[in-house]
């Protein structure tokens, strides 16, 4: 039996599916136990009771298996970096009580503890606990995950279906290589079975300039835009001017001093197999056609925000 933290979010939706495709039984555990269950009876759900250890330690016995996506994006009302942190250490320590053989362990490439962005330096931190806490682990850094569900990817895609110029912050030529989000779940799987401890990048097998990535999405969605390079702080603004007409948070400081500085790409050899750009053609009717919330999906599923 295998434990899969958020299988009624997004990754971990596609980790359960891969499991329950191998025929491995699956339980969840989520912020939201209450939310529509796409696998029906097929998976038990679980909340995280981050503040009943004894209880979240008995739901992990017998848990061969922990993969863990558990994290937040940026710090919103009471949840913050340090929160999440917090609960990951009572998370893991409760698998080690439990006597969970391996941890599967979603991180992000290029985490450093030395890292001045919060969000890249709690991810960090999240990994230094794993690696201390004495149990087997696979930590998997994927790159820029995409997908139907995908927040990021297909809000660029709104933006260019919806506005006439778009900015390109900086030279653009900085770069991204997108990882579809099924095969991240298969190298989370596939890493299960590996001996040991070990650190894996989940990269796709093509590499783009931020630049082309955007001028790929809109050629494809046929779009006739023009493309402006801007200052980094312009698109934080006009990020924070679309956040207020869509009640949401579009962008952050870190996502994009993240990918300015290169941390969505990696040096190791592709693992990845699904094309970006053959994706994109195959989903063009589909993507960006709507805005996708992050905080109605992760803090306000239930509210008209």
């Amino acid at each position: 039996m295998d434990v899969v933290t958020g299988s009624f979010g997004y990754i971990g939706k596609y980790i359960t599916q891969a499991l329950l495709a191998d025929g491995r039984e699956v339980k969840t555990i989520t912020t939201h136990p209450d939310k529509p269950n796409p696998f029906r009876r097929k998976v038990k759900a679980s909340n995280y009771n981050f503040n009943d250890p004894v209880k979240l330690t008995q739901y992990l016995e017998g848990c061969e298996t922990l993969y863990n996506t558990y994290w937040i994006r940026f710090n919103y009302r009471q949840w913050s970096f340090e929160k999440a942190l917090a609960n990951t250490k009572v998370l893991f320590n409760c698998a080690k009580d439990a006597q969970v053989k391996k941890i599967v362990h979603i991180s992000v490439t290029n985490v450093s503890l030395d890292d001045q962005l919060p969000y890249y330096h709690g991810k960090a931190l999240q990994e230094e606990i794993l690696k201390n806490l004495g149990v087997n682990y696979s930590i998997v850094r994927p790159t820029l995950v995409f997908g139907t569900e995908d927040i990021l990817v297909n809000n660029i895609a709104w933006t260019l279906r919806n506005f006439p110029v778009v900015p390109i912050f900086g030279s653009g030529n900085y770069k991204v290589q997108p990882i579809f989000v099924e095969d991240l779940a298969n190298i989370a799987v596939e890493s299960s079975r590996l001996k040991g401890s070990e650190i894996i990048d989940a990269i796709g097998p093509e590499t783009y300039t931020y630049a082309a990535f955007l001028k790929l999405i809109g050629s494809t969605l046929n779009r006739n835009i023009t493309y402006i390079r801007t200052p980094p702080f312009i698109g934080i603004f006009l990020g924070k001017i679309i956040g207020l007409f869509v009640s949401d948070v579009v962008l952050t400081k870190d996502e994009l001093r993240g990918l300015m500085m290169n941390k969505l790409t990696s040096n190791q050899t592709p693992n990845g197999k699904t094309l970006f750009s053959q994706w994109l053609r195959e989903n063009k009717e589909a993507i960006g056609t709507g805005y996708t919330s992050e905080l109605k999906r992760h803090f306000h599923w239930q509210e008209n925000i």
